[in-house]
Order: structure tokens, then sequence, then C-alpha cells
């Protein structure tokens, strides 16, 4: 018997991948489809998939062609699945020709052609509503942003909004946008959504004025600084039918995502400890050292390594302590001791203080290591007494990681939900409790 594989994502499965399939299956006498996973998409860069992975494998079974289905959920697993399954032929579309002939050694590697005129990627375009995008900030984020945005369908950016209106139209020139203002309600005219990436202070104000607009709004972290502030947001955000979601990339990035699903699933028993850290060096006149700016560690790096603890520990935390060096009016270096009533967890930041950077948590079997510049993570292991029982994961992270947040925010948008599980809004409200409480002053020691 001749067995042949293919493999695809088979997203809104149209004429094109029918012709496919039932060329490959042609070609021998069992067909063996690869449908690639949701995670593994994500890795790949692929953030417009639309169907999920079920209803992709429902779709391929529903042809008739495929004699056995598999889920493709890693690099190299194609030379697994060949010499697993002893097929004789490897066949794939004609737009990846000489991508694979390194399958040549394992069995016949054939390329088919592909029919002219349709695609997954066309059929999204044409079915899917462009949202107009408008950026209030122009600072080193928004920059950041832009480029990442044109990995996300749907998405238009249009125009930008700032104080200065020289920097608002120097911005719009170098992206390329149709509008520049320094005007908020002529700004939020055309447009459906926005993404705020100016200073810290200003934020709870522009999400306030966007949500009464009626635009949807991705802002940067911090989002607020309080969680009273918080609450009200993502209250006048759901009485709305809007979309308020905080702007993490960690939270959105596939690796962090896994890693999260493996510690809840018990693969290093109960965890005890949660440590994470994140600093940068800097100096002179800038946002993140002035005071009166909401300048300092806990406001400018707190998010990402609260994130990691509340995601980890969960919301209902008994009490925090606070250690700061300060400098200046603002703090250049703090320690976080969280307690929980089975566990403890710390996070140390700093702006003036250099640590390693990296994400360790601890479990009663074994523990997670992940190293700097872990809130980018693409890289973690697991940890046990017995070495030969540790296992490595190995992610992509495309770009600066902008793209997740921006496909999440979209997929919100497009399937009407006000929450996603990747950072829930009352997560976000206890994170935003927490920088609070530092700014309060609450239990703060000087070191």
């Amino acid at each position: 018997m001749k067995k042949v594989i293919t493999y695809g994502t088979y997203d809104l499965l149209h004429q094109g991948h029918i012709n496919l399939l039932r060329r490959a299956k042609e070609l021998g006498d069992y067909l063996i489809v690869g449908v690639t996973s949701d995670s593994f998409d994500r890795e790949r860069g692929k953030l417009n998939v639309r169907n999920n992975v079920l209803e992709r494998v429902e779709a391929v079974k529903n042809t008739g062609y495929a004699d056995e289905i598999v889920i493709e959920d890693y690099v190299g697993q194609k030379i697994d699945d060949i010499q697993k399954y002893d097929v004789d032929i490897f066949a794939i579309g004609s737009d990846w020709v000489g991508k694979f002939d390194y399958l040549n050694e394992y069995c016949d590697v054939v390329y088919l052609p592909r029919t002219q005129g349709i695609s997954s990627t066309m059929l999204r375009s044409k079915s899917q509503k462009v949202y107009r995008l408008g950026i209030i900030g122009c600072g080193r984020i928004a920059k950041r942003f832009v480029p990442e945005a044109s990995y996300v369908s749907g998405v238009d950016v249009f125009s930008v909004m700032s104080t200065s209106i020289k920097e608002a139209e120097s911005f719009m020139k170098s992206f390329s946008l149709k509008e520049a203002h320094d005007d908020f309600d002529q700004f939020v005219e055309n447009i459906d959504m926005v993404y705020i990436a100016s200073p810290h202070l200003t934020h709870y104000d522009y999400i306030k004025r966007s949500l009464l607009k009626g635009k949807h709004v991705l802002c940067e972290i911090p989002m607020v600084l309080s969680q009273e502030e918080a609450q009200e947001l993502y209250a006048l955000a759901e009485q709305n039918n809007l979309v308020l979601l905080e702007a993490s990339k960690t939270a959105h990035c596939p690796a962090f995502n896994h890693l999260v699903t493996l510690v809840k699933s018990g693969v290093i028993g109960d965890v005890i400890d949660v440590t994470a850290s994140l600093s940068k060096l800097v100096e002179g006149d800038i946002r993140e050292l002035d005071p009166k700016q909401a300048g300092g560690s806990m406001t400018e790096l707190s998010p990402f390594p609260l994130l990691s603890v509340i995601k980890i520990l969960g919301k209902d935390y008994n009490h925090i302590s606070f250690f700061s060096k300060m400098a200046s009016g603002v703090d250049v270096f703090t320690k976080g001791i969280i307690t929980y009533d089975h566990a403890v967890a710390t996070i140390t930041l700093g702006l003036g203080v250099k640590t390693e950077g990296n994400l360790v948590v601890s479990g009663t079997k074994g523990y997670v290591y992940v190293p700097a510049p872990w809130w980018k993570t693409d890289f973690f292991e697991l940890r046990y007494e017995d070495q030969n029982l540790n296992k490595k994961f190995f992610y992509t992270f495309a770009g600066e990681g902008l793209r997740y947040e921006l496909q999440e925010f979209m997929s919100m948008i497009v399937n009407n939900r006000v929450s996603t599980h990747r950072l829930r809004r009352r997560e976000s409200s206890v994170i935003a409790g927490i920088i609070g409480k530092y700014r309060r002053g609450e239990d703060v020691h000087l070191i």
C-alpha cells in the first residue's frame, strides 16, 4: 500500500484545498492529512486563522479524501510523521517548491499545482470588515506598533494624535497615515478604535473619552494606576459593548500562554514560589525617571512581573510589601514580596539596578526556568530532581510581539467578546491595584 501525507492549515476550507487533497489522494492508496494546531499557527506568525483546529479537522474530514488526520504541533514533526507512518510520498502545494526538498531523504516529495484565483487570505480579506485605528502618542512604542499592525488583517492604521501637531504630522508622514491631529474630537471622528501609547498619567482620560465616543480601546501598560480607575473603565466599556484591552504583549505571546497552561496542569506539582525580575539601566532627562510623569520602576516595569504572579498564583493574595531605593523622587529599584495562603511571590524591578531578568516558578515536583528576557518568552524549561525528565520548549516570538496583543484585540472586536482569558479584566484591575498601593505608600520601605 502506497501512503501519501500532506499538511496544511485548511482555514476557511475552499475549492483550492479540496483540489489539493484530491490530487494528493490520487498519488497513492492511503492519504494522511496533517492539520496545524492553533498554537503552532501562532508560533509561525499566522495570526489571522479564522477557524479553530477542531473546525478545520472536521472540514478536512468532510471532504472524504483523508483516510487519517493528524495534528501538526511542532517544528520537525513532518520527519517524525513520515517515519512513524512509513510514508512513501510527501505532497504539498507548488507555492512551496524547493522548501521541502530536505524530505527527499525520507520519501518522495511531490509539489502539486495550486488552484489559481482562490486562497484563504483572499477569502478572509473579502469577508472581514476593515477597522480604522488611530494612535494617541508618537513615542518609541507607537513607532514600533505601526509596522507590527501590518501582520494583523482587518486593521487600517489611519491616523495619529499628539499634543504637538508638528510631531503628529511628522509621524503621519513617516508611516504614510491618512490624518494627523492635536484635537481629540477631530481625531476620533473617522476611526473605529484607538491605540493609546501616551504617557501613563494621560491613559485614564483618553480611555474614558474614547469609550464615551463609542471607540474600542487598546491601551499600553500600565493601563491605569489604580484599581478604582480600572474597574470604572472596564464597566464603562461593557455598558457600551466595547472592547477595552490592556496591551500586555507577554499575556498574549504563545510561549507564556503554554507555560501557564502547563503549570496549571500540575507538571511541577503545587506551586510554592514565583520569582520574576525585570530591569534596564537608564539615565538622563527621560520620562521613566520623571516623578511628575509617574516615572519609576513600579509604574514602568511591574505590569510584566505582576502578570506572571497573578496568572499563576491568582488574584487573591494576602499581603504585599515593597522595598525601594529612591533617586530624584522615583524608585530606581523595588522588590515586592507577595504572600498567598500556600505560596509566596517576589518581583524585582530596576531602572538603576541591573538584575538577571529571569522567571522561576517553583513547585513540589520541579520548577520552570525562563531565562531573560522572559517577558518576551521564546524558550522555557521544565526541570526536575531527575535531570533525565527535564524538557525544553521552544517558540517563535515574532517581531516586537505587539502583533499578538493587536490580534487578540481584533478577535475580541470581531467576535463580540469583552474579555479574554489571556488577561482577564479582574486580573488587569488587580495589577493596577498593586501599583496604586505602591503609589499611596502602603507598606513601602526605603533601603
